[in-house]
């Protein structure tokens, strides 16, 4: 069912598009660390919030790390061992990323608009404002762009749809 013969036709863009479009995918999870880092202690109504963002920042630059490795790569022969790690690994890795975000999901959305004022008397209802709506905003957008991608790939399908439907008076 696969034509190995079909990737070898589509175009690849310059090796300098790639790197670029990679150093851009990595400003997010280098963002998330500085964020969860400067703010470790700054949210004690959802502690988990800033180790959220380290986690979530760390394991994102790993899976961005793992899709330059030759063995990420679509080949003719992808039952070598090295492939087989490599994809095995990124599975693991993007299934961890998964239920990570599910549980910051939790942890973000249920406390949601915190108190950003730090009070002497009521410290353990205090969330920073910048993690606070940094960790909402970036989960936010994850919901946002997957939103945008099902909306455009339905589209897709049904111009594939009615572009593709035969007249009745065609042979077919």
């Amino acid at each position: 069912m696969s034509n190995p013969g079909l990737m070898r036709r589509i175009p690849q863009p310059p090796t300098s598009v790639l790197v670029c479009i990679k150093v851009v995918l990595c400003i997010l999870p280098i963002a998330q660390i500085s964020i969860g880092s400067v703010h470790l202690n700054d949210c004690p109504r959802q502690h988990y919030i800033p180790i959220y963002l380290i986690v979530v920042g760390v394991f994102g630059l790993i899976l961005a790390l793992l899709a330059c490795l030759p063995g990420s790569q679509p080949k003719d022969d992808n039952s070598s061992t090295f492939n087989l790690i490599c994809r095995t690994w990124n599975s693991l890795v993007s299934f961890f990323l998964l239920c990570w975000f599910i549980a910051g999901n939790v942890w973000i959305y249920t406390i949601y608009q915190p108190n950003f004022n730090k009070n002497t008397t009521h410290v353990d209802q205090y969330c920073d404002k910048t993690l606070y709506q940094f960790a909402f905003w970036t989960t936010t957008l994850v919901y946002i762009l997957l939103a945008s991608f099902l909306f455009i790939s339905c589209c897709i399908i049904v111009c594939f749809y009615l572009c593709g439907r035969a007249d009745p008076d065609d042979a077919i």
